[in-house]
């Protein structure tokens, strides 16, 4: 291997599998390849729904013993979730999955002391049920809470195991609901006032920043030859794909698609005001000061959910199948909450259909177009609503993620904005977080040079928008009346 040329193990662990990336970087070159990939199932207790965090871990430890020799490692995950350790550094419970039902009713109780449009205007962040904060209330009263020395997000506790060092990534950290997206730190009286103790928190990391290297009894696991860096990346996953968006010099809009959408804007700062509290956008960190303002979607949860249920038919086949049913026949709302939790969801759509009046789709095809469907109609109106909330008009949608394979969701999109959509790469995640680590050691600049490698080295498709734009104005609007 050419001098010029570094290996980074990129961990990018996903809500349903998990996955250990070698990404190769060069002054003019990008490569990524998958050393290994394992499943994250959440394990439902008798005190509810937790993540397996010791089958990660070790999926992990698989993964970088796959991976051989590597420059420095980076973990990314999904966001808000913790563990939390006591005075010796041992954990106490597996963490709580953020789809558990422990914080129902929890953000009226939070709203009491700190209303709503309070805390809005102190984090910028959108309401969601499962946010740290919230969960941390619902906790307040719970034996390991009050055993607790340490929370660690779920990157920065698996960097603790592999390192002995703690930290908390800002760009995950920005997701407790208990940062200052104006000065990219902890919000003490928002904190204050709700009873939450900010020295549970390790102390805060910039993505680049150095997290220890791998102890000897991981290296000697995974036979690698130390010593082996750690480097803090952007630590949510949707902060390393947002650094991944292959954007030149345009304005543009992004969704990450997967599990969950993503779409929004990258701005320099948030935006506060009451009309976008309502509008339930967040403002979450990302690189460089940048600001993800943002609105979550439910995504291709949707049809995951619905696709086991069916017992896992052929993707490709539905999809074409899909591709033949009338458009817009039947949608739904893609952000509604009823459509969180796991289990029966395909008589959920339906049902959610009837109750609107619509045509019941009854067929895996049929409710596959309505998921898909329903996902571009959510996109359309996540990316009209953050350009006149944040006064930021864009020419371009870059959907990065999963989704970029499922080729009928990215010309709905276009079809549904209006806009072109230009999809690529699809372990966005993954790049962003080799991408970091290659900056920290010198390889790559700023964040438009990343971008600027990106666009050189991977495969990216360009979708049109076709038919009549009014169609999805009309479905938009019969979503807006029920």
């Amino acid at each position: 291997m050419s001098a010029h040329v570094k290996s980074y193990a990129a961990v990018d662990l996903g809500a349903s599998s998990g996955r250990v990336m070698v990404g190769r970087v060069g002054p003019d070159s990008l490569e990524l390849t998958e050393a290994h990939r394992f499943p994250n199932r959440p394990v439902r207790v008798p005190e509810g729904l937790r993540w397996d965090i010791l089958a990660l871990y070790g999926g992990v430890l698989d993964g970088l013993r796959a991976a051989g020799r590597v420059d420095s490692v980076g973990i990314d995950s999904w966001a808000v979730d913790y563990g939390l350790l006591d005075a010796d550094g041992a954990l106490l419970g597996n963490p709580v999955h953020y789809r558990d039902a422990r914080t129902e009713g929890i953000a009226e109780k939070v709203w009491a002391t700190v209303p709503a449009e309070e805390l809005y205007a102190a984090t910028g962040l959108q309401y969601a049920p499962f946010n740290t904060l919230y969960q941390l209330t619902a906790a307040r009263s719970s034996d390991q809470l009050a055993h607790a020395r340490r929370l660690l997000l779920i990157p920065d506790l698996l960097t603790y195991w592999l390192t002995g060092e703690q930290g908390t990534e800002l760009t995950n950290a920005s997701t407790t609901q208990l940062i200052d997206p104006r000065t990219r730190a902890w919000s003490y009286d928002v904190a204050s006032r709700l009873g939450i103790d900010l020295g549970l928190f390790a102390p805060l990391r910039q993505p680049g920043d150095a997290a220890g290297v791998l102890r000897p009894q991981v290296l000697e696991e995974t036979g690698l030859s130390g010593p082996v860096p750690v480097t803090a990346v952007g630590s949510h996953d949707t902060a390393s794909a947002v650094a991944a968006v292959p954007a030149g010099g345009e304005r543009f809009a992004y969704i990450c698609t997967g599990t969950w959408s993503l779409a929004g804007l990258e701005l320099d700062a948030p935006v506060l005001t009451e009309e976008s509290r309502l509008a339930n956008f967040t403002n979450e960190l990302g690189l460089d000061g940048t600001v993800r303002y943002l609105r979550n979607i439910m995504g291709l949860w949707l049809l995951q959910e619905c696709v086991r249920a069916w017992g896992d038919p052929d993707l490709g086949a539905l999809l074409l199948d899909a591709a033949k049913v009338p458009a817009l026949r039947s949608v739904v709302d893609a952000g509604d909450a009823a459509f969180l939790a796991p289990g029966r969801m395909p008589e959920r759509i339906a049902e959610a259909c009837r109750v609107s009046g619509q045509p019941v789709p009854d067929s895996p095809a049929e409710i596959t177009r309505c998921i898909l469907d329903s996902l571009a109609l959510a996109h359309r109106m996540a990316v009209e609503d953050a350009q006149r909330l944040a006064d930021h008009p864009v020419d371009v949608v870059y959907v990065v993620g999963g989704g970029t394979r499922n080729a009928l969701l990215c010309q709905l999109t276009a079809d549904a904005c209006g806009l072109p959509v230009v999809a690529g790469p699809t372990e966005a995640a993954a790049f962003g977080n080799v991408l970091v680590q290659a900056r920290a050691h010198g390889l790559v600049g700023d964040l438009a040079g990343m971008r600027r490698l990106l666009t050189r080295t991977q495969p990216l498709t360009r979708y049109e928008p076709q038919g009549d734009p009014g169609r999805w104005r009309e479905a938009q609007d019969r979503l807006a009346m029920r």
